[in-house]
């Protein structure tokens, strides 16, 4: 990474801006500051398709676009969110005096300068400068990100917020980040208090929600949440996180509202009509589902932040509705993201379950009934994740109201309800899952209750003085589900009586094993990036260290 060391004349810069005279002044400004290539757009919809298929040194986007709704704020979050924009990458925001207070706050977390307007040369290139000379001062703790290295650029950041040095609330916010993808969730917690001492920002607070929400208290969470809310209700990452722990507490109409909310102050954002028409979809309100759906394919069907998952979902609205022309567009969009995709498995996961939904459509039943069976035998496998297993329940259900329900049925449905029965919420969205077939929806609506028995009855042996026994049977029973929780109760168990267990190493070895490959991964709801809303951008090639045991694997609840 060469921040500092790019001159400007060897810069590529865009400029987003709706009124063609003040983008010919920003561009010819840009041009006389030494810039050696500008770009510009009149609409922000075809500069995120630009930002999306290249890297620019420099952004200088307006604010407010008078024919459009889709604001330069909306954009920014959106290429934050999803780390589209690299780290070297200068975003510089143009503003109005009306709109000032909230890109102010904005800059807190994601911008790199702001301008109001009218500006002149010498302010757009100061604060160009200012802003690289940031990413100068940072750049061992991000050159330490790229090189995965991340125990080191999370002290380099600690130290910095510890002595107080250039850019510390900033380096907090990373070292937080960094703490909380890796798990030590304590850790995160208390950096973000610390900084909500030195200077209460936002950003802080939400920081502290997601580590209450990842440590496996999301009512804890909720609180805090309400009471960032209460002092600034436009904050719109605090609704996703909001929703998010509804969701995991399974108050599914209150997530419902919340992600609605999201929705009402960016309405033009793709991942939030995404998560809110999933919700929707799944939750049993249709309508609204599908036509969120739709709106969010229409914004941005083609770009990075699309969720394929919901190309399924309209395809299974498609078939319900008879729509032989809308489901084959689903399904030709879903084989030509899988083509382009630089990781295509999932994809291609996607695109088949769409393909048997089609081939059911079109009368061609055996084809459908082979996509089905070879699926229901990879239930237990460990690639077979929540999402999988929600659209094997929808295939499933539309191939017995055809007539055509696939042998072994009840068998596969028994075996989802208790290998994904990880939390009530799970346990309701998959029967939300099976709507249409009341008896399956029953078997998945009790697969919690019957992971909760099967852990409660291996508990009761360490009550009578054998921990032993307690772990053995829990690992039987987790061997026997695949269910995430069950393996994490036995891990919690082992470790808590490890030294009243002479097997134990045994014992661990299997636990390991099994908590490698059958960690829980939740329902992503839009959020396919696997970036947390609320959490600061890293540099683009930052890959989070594996780990297990936090919000996807906690004890039996």
């Amino acid at each position: 990474m060469h921040v500092a060391d790019n001159p400007l004349h060897a810069a590529a810069a865009l400029v987003i801006e709706g009124n063609a005279q003040s983008r010919a002044i920003i561009v010819s400004q840009l041009r006389d500051l030494g810039v050696g290539n500008v770009a510009q757009c009149a609409r922000v919809h075809d500069a995120r398709r630009r930002l999306e298929a290249q890297r620019y040194d420099v952004v200088v986007c307006e604010q407010q676009f008078d024919k459009e709704s889709y604001s330069g704020q909306e954009l920014l979050d959106d290429l934050r969110r999803h780390q589209i924009l690299p780290f070297h990458t200068v975003f510089v925001m143009l503003t109005a005096e009306a709109t000032y207070s909230k890109v102010a706050e904005a800059a807190e977390s994601a911008l790199d300068a702001y301008l109001l307007k009218p500006h002149t040369a010498a302010s757009l290139g100061e604060r160009i400068q200012l802003a690289r000379q940031r990413k100068k001062v940072l750049h061992a703790i991000f050159s330490a990100i790229d090189a995965q290295d991340f125990d080191h650029a999370t002290a380099l950041c600690l130290a910095r917020f510890e002595t107080r040095q250039d850019y510390w609330l900033y380096a907090a916010r990373i070292g937080a980040e960094l703490l909380l993808r890796a798990g030590h969730i304590g850790e995160a917690q208390r950096l973000y208090e610390a900084v909500i001492e030195a200077k209460t920002l936002p950003w802080a607070r939400l920081g502290v929600a997601r580590a209450q929400l990842e440590s496996g208290v999301p009512a804890k969470a909720v609180t805090t949440i309400e009471s960032l809310l209460a002092d600034d209700d436009s904050y719109a990452d605090a609704y996703d996180v909001m929703g998010r722990a509804q969701f995991e507490l399974g108050q599914f109409d209150q997530a419902l509202s919340t992600y609605a909310m999201a929705t009402r102050l960016t309405p033009h954002s793709v991942s939030r009509l995404l998560k809110h028409g999933m919700l929707a979809f799944y939750g049993g309100d249709r309508g609204e589902g599908v036509a969120l759906l739709d709106r969010a394919a229409r914004l941005g069907v083609d770009s990075k932040l699309f969720d394929p998952q919901a190309l399924v979902l309209l395809a299974l609205a498609r078939f319900d509705n008879n729509d032989t022309r809308g489901l084959q567009r689903c399904v030709d969009q879903l084989a030509r993201t899988a083509d382009r995709s630089f990781e295509p498995e999932r994809p291609r996961r996607l695109h088949e379950v769409a393909a048997a939904i089609n081939n059911l459509h079109n009368k061609v039943n055996a084809a459908a009934l082979d996509t089905t069976v070879r699926l229901m035998r990879e239930v237990l496998s460990p690639g077979f994740d929540t999402e999988s297993a929600c659209n094997l329940v929808t295939l499933m259900v539309r191939m017995a109201q055809r007539g055509a329900t696939p042998p072994d049925a009840e068998t596969a449905i028994t075996a989802i309800a208790l290998r994904f029965g990880t939390s009530r919420a799970m346990s309701e969205l998959l029967a939300c899952a099976a709507k249409g077939n009341e008896p399956w929806a029953e078997t998945l609506r009790q697969g919690h209750a019957r992971v909760l028995g099967l852990s409660e009855q291996a508990m009761r042996l360490s009550l009578k003085g054998d921990p032993t026994g307690t772990v053995e049977q829990l690992l039987t029973e987790a061997e026997r589900t695949r269910n995430a929780k069950l393996i994490e109760s036995a891990h919690q168990v082992l470790q808590r009586h490890a030294e009243r267990i002479a097997t134990r190493e045994t014992l661990q070895q299997r636990v390991d094993a099994m908590r490698q490959s059958y960690r829980a991964r939740p329902l992503r709801l839009g959020d396919h990036t696997g970036v947390t809303p609320g959490g600061v951008a890293l540099p683009a090639g930052y890959r989070a260290p594996e780990r297990v045991g936090l919000l996807d694997a906690r004890p039996v609840d």
